[in-house]
């Protein structure tokens, strides 16, 4: 660094002439409103911090770059999957969930597992976590699991008693607990767990074929997580402890990678399928859907300033590039707003000139003026469309294919519809899983459930008594419960009669 630069200066550009002490009427007499760069300094530092995230507001990032290995041209025109051997620029987040920006990095949550692509027709942003699935598939429950996990109103503290409440009224939940409460509910840090899409999104081709697809990212390091009692001990000493590793690592030159797959589903097997495939609490058969092979994705460079990479990161569902789109996952729908909102909020309406967030081959929107315009505002450029001159015309030629719906009925569409099981798949998960994970399940489940009152214990295991009924019968004696009472509650096939049956006011009646 050159002498000037290292020259402290206002931010005006104007030499500061003394950093150490304050102007003041006197050695002993009080601060003078004519201290300009006192006034400055304060000024900026009370309005450094930028809104935090509702959600993963505690996250790490990093860059790399995504290689294409396998040929996927036949489901996608996507220029980012175009050949073998292609690379493309990336920007990760990764991120807990719940807690707050001060939480620990080793608590038991679900992760965020976000990636921007910088690809020559824009930018694609897959805005997934490390499991499969989520805890509610209609986005009218969003806010209300944000509020259930995160602080009660009057204790200003976590509450096992609305999480658990919450988490039970939703049986398709289920999926998404029994992955959280398992081994896998605490990685030892970001590089050793796996991402996914989560959700179901759309490829075309140049023929306009329209597939469905899911997107899995596997870890090459392998997957590594802490119990409870392992992570205790590493929050007491390190609250930054994925922070650090993914860090260290980059920095040591062992670069974290993932391969990169996906599921395909045709159009005509979607209408087939025994289950909604755009549901998010469930997943596709991977014996009837394999995985695929595309890629690896790599992280290489470790971010020059954490603010202005990491924490002024933005990403968004709608960040959609020509051969990738969306379907009709009511999940993914509702947050194609949500999250460009949020950004908005958090930056303002500007936040595509921020760096980290600029797609590499610009961009020419119309839009213009707000907060922190940094670039020529488009200059003398006209500001509307249609118009005569041929500024920044529309490429139809990059339209998707319409989605084939059948006849469509606007309304308030119940989200239990006659066949959906929303238990096999959470009982298959366990059946699968070795007796030592099970009993890790069942362990770290009672852990975390036993501050909650009796009738939501008996609501969320009578759930799991109908996914497996040794997994009801073993968290009904790790609790117990009357298992009795369990079957009883088990045998109400009516969701809405077993919620009712469970809830506090009739409870014990």
């Amino acid at each position: 660094m050159s002498d000037d630069k290292k020259k402290l200066t206002f931010a005006t550009g104007a030499p500061v002439s003394n950093h150490q002490d304050s102007i003041t009427a006197g050695p002993r007499g009080p601060l003078v409103m004519q201290d300009a760069w006192f006034q400055e300094k304060l000024s900026h530092f009370v309005r450094e911090v930028i809104p935090e995230r509702r959600m993963h507001a505690k996250g790490s990032g990093a860059f790399g770059k995504f290689t294409v290995t396998h040929d996927i041209t036949k489901y996608t025109c996507a220029d980012m999957f175009g050949k073998i051997g292609k690379e493309t620029d990336v920007f990760m987040r990764f991120s807990t969930v719940a807690g707050e920006r001060g939480a620990a990095d080793a608590e038991r949550d679900i992760r965020g597992f976000a990636i921007k692509f910088y690809t020559n027709q824009g930018i694609f942003d897959l805005v997934g976590n490390n499991t499969p699935v989520f805890f509610i598939r209609d986005p009218i429950h969003f806010p209300d699991l944000n509020k259930a996990v995160k602080r009660d109103p009057r204790t200003n503290m976590r509450s096992p008693m609305n999480n658990w409440d919450f988490w039970t009224m939703l049986p398709e939940a289920l999926h998404q607990i029994t992955i959280v409460m398992s081994d896998r509910g605490i990685p030892i840090g970001y590089r050793h767990m796996h991402g996914f899409g989560s959700h179901t999104f759309s490829f075309w081709n140049k023929d306009g074929e329209r597939f469905w697809v899911k997107f899995h990212f596997k870890t090459l390091q392998g997957i590594k997580n802490y119990s409870n009692e392992k992570a205790a001990e590493i929050i007491a000493h390190d609250r930054e402890s994925a922070q650090r590793d993914l860090y260290n690592a980059i920095e040591n030159k062992d670069f974290p990678q993932w391969s990169m797959e996906i599921q395909i589903m045709t159009e005509k097997q979607a209408d087939n399928h025994k289950d909604n495939p755009f549901d998010v609490t469930k997943v596709w058969s991977q014996k009837e859907f394999p995985r695929i092979p595309v890629g690896i994705l790599e992280l290489n460079r470790n971010p020059e300033n954490y603010y202005a990479d990491v924490e002024q990161s933005t990403f968004n569902p709608a960040a959609l590039v020509p051969g990738i789109g969306v379907s009709p996952d009511k999940m993914l729908q509702g947050r194609l707003f949500a999250y460009g909102d949020a950004a908005r909020h958090r930056l303002g309406v500007n936040h595509h000139q921020i760096p980290v967030n600029m797609p590499k081959n610009g961009y020419h929107a119309y839009h213009r003026d707000g907060l922190m315009r940094v670039d020529g505002n488009y200059g003398s450029t006209r500001g509307y469309f249609p118009n005569s001159f041929d500024d920044w015309q529309d490429q139809p030629q990059y339209a998707g294919p319409p989605f084939h719906q059948e006849e469509t009925t606007i309304d308030h569409h119940t989200k239990y519809y006659e066949g959906d099981d929303v238990f096999y798949q959470p009982g298959d998960l366990y059946r699968l899983i070795t007796d030592d994970k099970r009993a890790l399940l069942i362990a770290n489940t009672a852990a975390d459930i036993a501050p909650v009152t009796e009738n939501i214990k008996y609501r969320h295991t009578s759930h799991c008594y109908m996914a497996d009924a040794n997994y009801g019968t073993q968290l009904a004696s790790a609790l117990k419960l009357d298992i009795a009472k369990v079957q009883e509650l088990a045998s109400i096939k009516d969701h809405s009669e077993r919620l009712y049956k469970t809830h506090s006011k009739v409870w014990g009646k």
